[in-house]
């Protein structure tokens, strides 16, 4: 049977709806009821970040180096970047919370997301997991990524400013969020999570577009958060590209180019 100019290899139902997995041109393809693609892989080359915005997200390393502590992720999906950070960083400890039990298997299954000591799966509302941990875990995480969609948007629990005051808490002194929006600059729900983040983080926050696509990831740098060079950043982009096949040295144009009125705040000349 085929769907999405793809052949459709599962179909599954829960309480929220239609899972999916499409495959295409030797990529598989996590779906919730229509076209819009959660997750992917290419099945030659598993650990490979296939969707535009899935490397955006990697933009982090630009500003980091490693991570060989704590991160959380919300939102695993077909585990696309559980399975970088576990491949890539083996000092790397990962909370990855997820709402739909189903999509955990389907991430097992279909998607080559490992069992392994360093992950740990949590299954419930991430808004929840996150503000129940505010008190026991404040600046515990080095690194954390919301990535939380439905077939519909962000889930509406996250759209608020409680929610992302919450993960600046759970943040170490120097840690970064990265938080995948979507809908484009003149949509509302971007608007709103854009001031609120800006507030928080005092605007040591930047915004990169992710080019063709209407995903647009928020950075926030935390308080004691470095400064850095575009000098030092320029190399160490095109080192990186080299190192995980990523464009980095296109996401640090695009960092410059959408981000002049706070770019000083954090990248020096």
């Amino acid at each position: 049977m085929y769907k999405y100019n793809g052949l459709l290899i599962h179909q599954s139902h829960d309480d929220d709806g239609i899972v999916e997995v499409v495959e295409r041109g030797g990529v598989r393809s996590l779906h919730f009821g229509s076209p819009a693609r959660q997750s992917s892989i290419k099945i030659a080359d598993p650990y490979r970040l296939e969707l535009d915005y899935a490397r955006a997200m990697a933009c982090w390393l630009l500003f980091k180096g490693t991570v060989d502590d704590d991160a959380l992720l919300v939102g695993l999906g077909g585990g696309s970047l559980a399975k970088h950070l576990l491949y890539h960083f083996p000092d790397c400890h990962l909370d990855a919370v997820e709402y739909r039990p189903s999509v955990v298997k389907i991430a097992r299954s279909h998607f080559s997301l490992p069992l392994d000591r360093r992950l740990k799966i949590i299954m419930g509302d991430g808004a929840h997991h996150i503000q129940h941990r505010v008190e026991t875990h404040s600046q515990h995480y080095s690194l954390m990524f919301i990535d939380a969609f439905d077939h519909e948007g962000m889930a509406p629990s996250m759209c608020n400013e409680s929610f992302f005051k919450n993960c600046k808490a759970l943040l170490k002194p120097d840690g970064l969020l990265l938080v995948n929006l979507w809908g484009g600059m003149n949509n509302k729900p971007f608007q709103d999570c854009a001031m609120w983040l800006s507030r928080l983080f005092d605007w040591r926050l930047l915004f990169l577009p992710v080019r063709g696509k209407g995903n647009i990831i928020a950075i926030g740098f935390n308080d004691a958060a470095a400064s850095f060079s575009m000098k030092v950043l320029k190399t160490k982009a095109v080192e990186l590209e080299q190192h995980y096949q990523i464009e980095f040295p296109s996401f640090l144009k695009d960092l410059t180019r959408h981000n002049a009125s706070v770019l000083n705040n954090l990248i020096k000349p």
